[in-house]
């Protein structure tokens, strides 16, 4: 998703005095002056809805960049104030949406956006937002639908690439191409939005298996944001399927070590032998155990505890067992390849026909999943 504009509730615990401790976060976690204050603010304006959006926007772009959901979910609880979707202010709602994105929860994230497209149809950023919590679940029309809001918001630009995603995603790939190509092209716009259309462009190539226009994709996304980290976790999993795993060290290494970033990190180190998978691997380990997460949680974090089971503890089983889990969460390319992945390495039919049908039954265009199927 791309942002046209810049910018499990868990409780947050309230501080007596700026120097209480309210709890110790991992060494990455860095609270920026800016954030401090507008904490101050809302703590002396807590009817305030700008401020607390703008604090809940740094959060959630905190919970991002640090791979952390803690941040997300002090955020849905800044935003707790507001809990009358008929009521609440626009912005509110559509930040709610984000962190409930952010966050997996995809069904109370479309609601929120349902709610807010219904009470301001010409909200550009609420119908593309839901166009994507759509596509990632497979469900390209009503995706499309999304797109056309877009569209009728007044944002063409923004609406002819919603719209070329999902034409790549099933199978339109000629128009797909040229449409992207000719938005990335347009050098008056952000590098945010640029990046954004040449990795769908890359994962289009990727998907056709046209390798060579894949990493020349790739490659101009990273030069425009080597720190973009969606692209970068896309372009990592590219050349994983290429066996080129000292190329995937040297994109990841200087990411922020977010859960994708480091499963996948530790697995090209162990694939290279290298002295750092020891203490990777230790800390993707500590980060994979599961008894303290919520059911929620579980969910949201299916896809990388089934490629963890997959890559790392060669557990085909259990990975098929979590990658069918992941499904009901999210469908995009990337979890039917890794539930047919699972599913070819435990030797399962059953669940090979099952990925067969998935996909016939969603449209999807994917020249790597028919190689496996």
């Amino acid at each position: 998703m791309v942002l046209l504009t810049g910018p499990l509730a868990l409780a947050v615990a309230q501080p007596v005095s700026d120097n209480t401790v309210i709890e110790s976060l991992p060494g990455s976690s860095r609270v920026s002056a800016q954030e401090r204050g507008l904490r101050q603010q809302l703590a002396a304006q807590p009817s305030n809805a700008n401020v607390a959006v703008a604090l809940a926007q740094r959060l959630v772009d905190r919970s991002r960049s640090e791979g952390d959901p803690r941040p997300a979910g002090q955020a849905l609880a800044v935003l707790s104030r507001w809990p009358d979707a008929a009521t609440a202010p626009i912005e509110v709602l559509m930040q709610r949406a984000n962190a409930q994105q952010h966050l997996h929860d995809f069904q109370a994230a479309r609601l929120s956006l349902e709610q807010l497209v219904k009470r301001e149809p010409r909200h550009a950023q609420a119908w593309l937002t839901l166009a994507t919590l759509h596509r990632l679940q497979g469900r390209y029309a009503a995706s499309n639908q999304a797109c056309a809001g877009v569209e009728r918001a007044g944002e063409s630009f923004f609406s002819k690439g919603c719209l070329a995603e999902n034409q790549a995603l099933q199978g339109q790939t000629q128009q797909a191409r040229r449409t992207l190509r000719q938005l990335a092209a347009d050098d008056g716009r952000t590098a945010e939005h640029r990046v954004w259309l040449l990795t769908t462009l890359a994962e289009l190539e990727a998907r056709s298996r046209r390798t060579v226009a894949a990493e020349q994709a790739y490659k101009a996304a990273m030069l425009l944001a080597p720190r973009d980290a969606y692209a970068a976790v896309s372009y990592a999993d590219f050349l994983l399927q290429q066996s080129r795993p000292a190329d995937v060290v040297a994109l990841l290494k200087d990411q922020a070590r977010s859960d994708a970033v480091l499963l996948r990190l530790t697995w090209a180190r162990q694939q290279l032998q290298a002295p750092e998978a020891v203490a990777d691997l230790k800390e993707l380990g500590e980060r994979m155990k599961q008894d303290k997460l919520s059911e929620q949680e579980r969910l949201g974090h299916a896809r990388e505890h089934a490629m963890f089971a997959l890559w790392i503890q060669k557990d085909a089983k259990r990975a098929l067992a979590l990658a069918r889990t992941n499904l009901t969460v999210q469908r995009e390319p990337v979890d039917l390849l890794l539930l047919a992945s699972a599913a070819r390495a435990s030797q399962d039919a059953a669940a090979l026909k099952e990925v067969r049908q998935l996909k016939k039954e969603m449209g999807l265009f994917d020249e790597r999943l028919d190689a496996l199927l």
